[in-house]
């Protein structure tokens, strides 16, 4: 990173893995991944579904958490004061809106969370989770980059999780605002990677009892 900012020393320490892995997949429901829905459709965010299945197969095979989250509401009475309106109109409980993408969710292994706010932190019982699974590494997944997925490495981060985002498991509406906002937190809060970083990690672990 040849800026101002790297000159300051901004990402110049490397966080790296620890010695246990979560998987924390943020909103990867039909509302933004279902070209049906006004928020769903973007390309940036099929990819990501797409790569997050393959990190979750390998994750899932390792015996590794996965936490997913999806964002829904009784109406607006109980919704914070989102500027968009389509969260507001169509991400109710019990919707198809609400659905987690059948690509990337195993309800017979995954730990799921509603949340209300951006982060899959926020008033959830996420960090628990993971704590108690002695995880000490969060991957963190999902859409969008911008807005959820930034929340959540920012919690990831202050709960003090070592966190790595691999760049095409997460997406977005446009790639401007993906790429800035993946370039902003590599800066302060994590480590931004790619797939195949994480998949040739979690193979290099030992592998669990069956």
């Amino acid at each position: 990173m040849d800026d101002d900012y790297a000159r300051r020393g901004y990402g110049e320490l490397g966080i790296g893995f620890g010695k246990r892995v979560g998987i924390a997949v943020v909103d990867f429901q039909l509302a933004f991944t279902d070209a049906r829905f006004a928020l769903g459709g973007s390309a940036l965010t099929d990819r990501a579904v797409q790569n997050t299945a393959i990190l979750l197969k390998a994750a899932r095979a390792a015996k590794l958490p996965v936490v997913s989250c999806y964002t829904a509401y009784h109406g607006v009475a109980d919704a914070p004061h989102w500027k968009i309106p389509p969260v507001l109109e169509t991400l109710r409980h019990g919707s198809d809106a609400a659905k987690l993408d059948p690509r990337i969710y195993d309800p017979e292994y995954d730990v799921v969370l509603c949340k209300a706010g951006p982060s899959i932190f926020f008033h959830t019982p996420a960090a628990p989770i993971f704590v108690k699974q002695e995880v000490d590494t969060v991957i963190v997944t999902g859409c969008t980059t911008s807005g959820c997925v930034r929340a959540s490495v920012i919690d990831a981060f202050s709960y003090g999780f070592r966190v790595i985002v691999p760049e095409d498991c997460v997406g977005d509406v446009e790639e401007g605002p993906h790429i800035a906002n993946l370039r902003d937190v590599g800066r302060r809060y994590a480590d931004v990677v790619d797939l195949q970083i994480c998949l040739d990690h979690i193979a290099a672990l030992p592998r669990p009892n069956t």
